[in-house]
C-alpha cells in the first residue's frame, strides 16, 4: 500500500511539473507596438493599423486610463486610427464601477488592437494591476492581439516600469541629473516584455542619465529610449524600428561597479537606430 501510494504521489509530481513546463514554454502570437511619445505620424498610425492585421470585423479598444481626461485622450487617437481604418473604435475606460464589467472584459479579450493612451504610468498600473483587465490584456496578446501605447502606455509595457520619480530627489524632472545608484524607482508594469526596460521621449528629453542607472539596476536587461514620433514593433524576440526618430539601446555592461556612491563600468553596448533597423530581445 506505502509503495503505491510513493508511486502515485510521484506521478502527480511529474505530471504537474510537466504542466507547468508547458505553461511556461507557451509564448504570446500577439505583437507590441510601443511608441516614444509626441506626435504620431499618419504614416505612423497606418504602420500601426497594419501590424494588426484587422479585418473588417476586428474592432479596436483604447484604454485611456493613463490620461487625467481620458474622454480628450480617447478623442485624439480615434481620429487618427479612424483616418488608416473603418474598424470600429471602443473607448473603454475602466473606472472602479467598471472594472469588473463581464461585457467589457469580454470585449478587451476579443479586441484584435489595444492601444494605450499617454498619461501617467502610475495611474495606468494602479487602475489595472490586479484585476480582470490586466488578465484580458494578457489573454488577447497571447492570443494574437496586437498592443500599442505611446509615451505612458509604452512605459507600462514591461515587467519592470519606469514611474519617473527619484529616489534620492523628490523633484520631478525630465531627465536625471546625476548617475547614482538605487536612484531610479521601479513598479511593476504589465509584464508583456521580459528582460527589458523601456523609457520614452527618450532622445528630446535626453534621457541617458535615466537608462544608465536602469542598466546598473538591471544589468543583463537590455534598455530601450525611444524618442518622440518613432516606435519599435515587438514580434517575439525581434525587434523593428519605425518612425521618423530614433531609438537608443544600452546592453551588456562590464566591469558594473559603484565606488564612492558613484556607478561606473567598462565597454557598455550602445547602439542608436532608424527606421528599419531590427535587434533582438534576450
Amino acid at each position: 500500500m506505502k509503495s503505491i501510494l510513493v508511486i502515485l504521489c510521484t506521478f502527480l509530481l511529474l505530471k504537474c511539473q510537466l504542466v507547468f513546463c508547458q505553461q511556461k514554454q507557451e509564448t504570446a502570437t500577439g505583437k507590441l507596438f510601443i511608441i516614444g511619445g509626441g506626435d504620431r505620424s499618419a504614416e505612423l498610425i497606418k504602420t500601426l493599423v497594419s501590424t494588426a492585421q484587422l479585418n473588417s470585423k476586428d474592432y479596436i479598444v483604447v484604454l485611456p486610463m493613463s490620461g487625467g481626461e481620458p474622454d480628450s485622450s480617447f478623442h485624439y487617437i480615434k481620429i487618427q486610427l479612424a483616418q488608416a481604418c473603418n474598424n470600429i473604435i471602443a473607448n473603454l475606460n475602466f473606472t472602479k464601477d467598471k472594472i469588473d464589467d463581464k461585457l467589457w472584459i469580454d470585449s478587451l479579450k476579443k479586441s484584435k488592437l489595444i492601444f494605450i493612451t499617454g498619461g501617467q504610468q502610475t495611474r495606468f498600473m494602479e487602475s489595472v494591476s490586479n484585476t480582470p483587465v490586466f488578465e484580458a490584456i494578457h489573454f488577447a496578446y497571447k492570443h494574437g492581439a496586437t498592443i500599442a501605447g505611446t509615451s505612458a502606455g509604452a512605459a507600462v509595457m514591461p515587467e519592470f516600469m519606469i514611474t519617473g520619480s527619484e529616489l534620492t530627489d523628490t523633484v520631478y524632472r525630465a531627465t536625471f541629473r546625476k548617475v547614482h545608484p538605487d536612484n531610479i524607482e521601479f513598479t511593476a508594469g504589465l509584464g508583456l516584455i521580459k528582460s527589458a526596460i523601456i523609457d520614452q521621449h527618450f532622445i528630446i528629453r535626453s534621457r541617458y542619465n535615466r537608462l544608465l542607472s536602469a542598466i546598473e539596476k538591471f544589468p543583463t536587461y537590455i534598455c530601450i529610449g525611444i524618442d518622440e514620433a518613432t516606435a519599435i514593433i515587438v514580434n517575439g524576440k525581434k525587434v523593428t524600428v519605425t518612425g521618423e526618430s530614433q531609438v537608443v539601446v544600452l546592453s551588456n555592461p562590464k566591469n558594473l561597479k559603484v565606488k564612492d556612491g558613484l556607478i561606473k563600468m567598462d565597454n557598455l553596448r550602445f547602439s542608436i537606430y532608424t527606421a528599419g533597423d531590427t535587434f533582438n530581445l534576450k
